[in-house]
């Protein structure tokens, strides 16, 4: 369990090192005050995952050197249930002198770990981390990615209570990096409580129970991930210059943008083109929209995203992408029709649609509706398979004689 309340945290910032003896010496003030965070509150429970998104500089990583311990808030209690251990920045607590080996009983003694759990655990440390004959070189000669092979297997092993992870696991492979969601998986159901950190948000959608909003050190918002991820998208469209960006709630979802452009009509076609909402994976799908624009509009970018039951984002594409950009006059209008086989695998989904000036919704952002259309697909058109993508297989048998 973790618990935080009203907490804050400010940096006293000097210009000058010799600013600080000079500070006590004419007991003037030579720093300006920063502040990190203001007033931040929120519970993670037993076995929940609490995801955390914003900007660089929104607070993040200072949040997470608060629960760990490694600063001290100026204001404001945390309460953190039994032992906590995390990924902060690469080579906390490691000295690069040492061998990974060393390495593994120094790092497990920081954290908590006595060295009898150390002895009995070293050999699952070693296999999990994968780094071979190198576990006996020195850490001086590891390169990011083994570094952090070596940093979550120690934390992990430690069985903690609590475990908070940065964007250290991003400098790791696509493999590693799902052995470690795995591995985040297990401790969760083993009733850890685990706060994530990252800004790829489709692992924050799929891992965490509930995601917050962090700008400029304030919480903007908390919630279901995907409102949240909503919410950040929205905020970072409102930074364009000179736009007034406003969000209305839909009934399912989430619209915004500045209005210059208005979605008239979608509809959602089967193969005989009728608009429906159940479909069967791999038959062609038509997504019909007709988009209008309330002023002269000299670029409109017109885009679809397709996400599963989880928010992750299945598909997307726009008319930048595919080289059909237009302009628009006042009042005018334009029919598109997207028209693709439906290769994803059965289950529940959601269609967002977007209107915007740039290859982004970043810049110019017209209207962004978040899941305008729930549909579902069902069974196999002409064979079965397992997983999130219906690829198109050609099997090819032969003989090859006897041997």
């Amino acid at each position: 369990m973790i618990e935080v309340k009203d907490i804050s945290k400010v940096f006293k910032l000097y210009r000058d090192p010799k600013d600080r003896l000079k500070e006590i010496l004419f007991r003037k003030q030579y720093y300006k005050e920063f502040t990190a965070l203001k007033s931040v509150s929120f519970t993670v429970a037993d076995g929940e995952t609490m995801g955390i998104i914003g900007e660089n500089g929104a607070g993040k990583s200072t949040l997470l050197k608060l629960l760990t311990g490694v600063l001290l808030p100026t204001s404001g209690e945390i309460h953190v249930r039994g032992l906590v251990t995390g990924l902060l920045e690469l080579g906390t607590g490691f000295n690069p002198e040492l061998t990974g080996f060393n390495n593994i009983y120094m790092n497990g003694l920081l954290i908590g770990m006595s060295r009898e759990e150390i002895n009995e655990k070293v050999d699952k440390i070693i296999e999990f981390a994968e780094l071979g004959e190198f576990i006996e070189e020195p850490l001086k000669m590891y390169s990011s990615g083994m570094m952090m092979r070596l940093a979550f297997s120690i934390a992990t092993h430690a069985e903690p209570d609590t475990f908070v992870v940065d964007e250290a696991l991003s400098v790791g492979d696509a493999y590693f990096q799902q052995k470690c969601m795995s591995r985040i998986r297990d401790l969760k159901k083993r009733g850890a409580s685990i706060v994530f950190v990252s800004h790829e948000l489709n692992a924050v959608k799929v891992l965490c129970d509930k995601a917050m909003l962090l700008n400029h050190g304030e919480v903007v918002e908390e919630g279901a991930p995907d409102n949240i991820i909503n919410t950040y998208n929205f905020m970072l469209a409102k930074k364009s210059k000179g736009q007034e960006v406003r969000m209305e709630r839909l009934n399912d979802g989430t619209s915004y943008g500045n209005f210059k452009a208005k979605i008239k009509a979608i509809e959602l076609l089967n193969q005989s083109f009728i608009d429906a909402r159940t479909f069967v994976s791999g038959e062609e799908i038509t997504i019909a929209l007709t988009i209008g624009a309330t002023e002269y509009l000299d670029s409109v970018v017109v885009g679809i995203l397709i996400r599963d039951r989880f928010g992750q984002d299945m598909f997307g594409t726009n008319t930048h992408h595919l080289q059909r950009v237009v302009s628009m006059n006042r009042g005018e209008t334009f029919a598109y029709e997207y028209r693709f086989k439906l290769n994803i695998g059965p289950g529940k989904y959601t269609l967002t649609v977007a209107v915007h000036g740039d290859e982004t919704h970043i810049e110019r952002s017209y209207i962004w509706c978040d899941n305008i259309i729930n549909f579902e697909v069902i069974g196999d058109k002409d064979y079965k398979f397992s997983g999130l993508a219906r690829l198109d297989v050609n099997l090819e048998l032969k003989e090859a004689g006897q041997s």
